[in-house]
């Protein structure tokens, strides 16, 4: 492709600044329609961003012959069957994360991307952010000697939303999400985890429901094995106090630690031996822009994405043996 024209399915929130700007911001890259069922909110999502075309029925997005690729944006129980329709339509698809409900959804993804030809790719939009570029500079010059652990810690108080059951979003409700917030936040922090470290083997984890605000696990606690042999472990917590709020990634090897973050963008602090060292980079305004600038790339034939179907999948995968589902 000369140049990419976009269509995007569930022109929500994540689209305001995250992600939709950066479509038609890019060279050799357009949104050429949008898509949501309220047509108040699509057309209004049209003008503010210029977009000539907008629909409420997804199917017309993919069948429209201006629409080159589609981005899936919506929540993650229609991740699937909107990926298979436009992959199947001839169209290349980014889908946002998790990038389905579960394992087995996912490899019916990768087989019609496989059977019809069409890329398919994933937004976990850290692997092409320079913050996590530079902990990986960093773990290749072997800053910190050979890589032992990885612990991960995040804890973060309830949102107000979660406090009445008629305010809760879906984000908390099983049917649509999944396992709520480890389904919505923590396949970044695993993902990031394959990133650097490499393939996770396996994973064995208790999960559980301890605030009972919603019926999604709220409190998970997990070990890694990873392919290289590096030990990791993690703990989320959705309901503790906002006094113990933690948002935290150590890495440590036979030379020292490096300590970073996957959500605050706190400074990444290299302490080894001999030095004590930080690095402050600030996060993109379009956060997923250098993600979607290597889609548009690849898809021009000029480049790769970092974050595929099948590295998509492995961070499902790893979520299903951890919640053992």
């Amino acid at each position: 492709m000369e140049k990419v024209n976009w269509g995007i399915i569930g022109c929500g929130n994540v689209c305001e600044k995250k992600s939709g700007p950066s479509f038609y911001k890019i060279e050799h890259s357009a949104l050429a329609a949008v898509m949501r069922r309220d047509i108040d909110k699509v057309k209004d999502y049209a003008q503010r961003h210029n977009v000539s075309k907008y629909y409420t029925d997804a199917d017309q997005l993919i069948s429209d012959p201006d629409v080159d690729a589609v981005y899936v944006a919506t929540p993650p129980n229609t991740h699937a069957s909107y990926a298979i329709k436009a992959m199947q339509a001839g169209k290349p698809v980014y889908v946002e994360k998790p990038m389905a409900m579960n394992l087995l959804e996912c490899e019916e993804m990768i087989k019609v991307s496989t059977a019809t030809n069409q890329k398919l790719f994933v937004a976990f939009y850290r692997r092409a952010l320079s913050y996590f570029l530079k902990v990986q500079e960093l773990l290749e010059n072997k800053a910190i000697g050979e890589i032992l652990t990885v612990d991960v810690k995040q804890y973060r108080s309830p949102r107000l939303s979660d406090l009445t059951f008629s305010d809760q979003t879906w984000r908390v409700d099983k049917n649509i999400a999944g396992e709520g917030y480890f389904y919505d936040l923590a396949p970044h922090t695993l993902d990031i985890l394959d990133f650097l470290l490499g393939e996770i083997s396996d994973a064995k984890g208790f999960s559980a429901n301890l605030g009972k605000l919603y019926d999604a696990k709220d409190t998970i606690s997990a070990i890694l094995q990873f392919k290289s042999g590096v030990i990791g472990s993690g703990q989320w917590c959705f309901v503790t106090s906002n006094r113990t709020d933690i948002d935290s990634i150590i890495i440590t090897g036979t030379k020292g630690e490096i300590r970073f973050s996957t959500f605050a963008f706190s400074p990444i602090e290299l302490i080894t031996e001999v030095l004590s060292e930080s690095f402050d980079i600030p996060s993109p305004e379009h956060i997923q822009q250098p993600l979607i600038q290597t889609i548009v790339d690849e898809l021009r034939g000029i480049g790769k994405c970092p974050s595929t179907g099948i590295s998509g999948a492995r961070t499902s995968r790893v979520m299903g043996l951890i919640l053992k589902s």
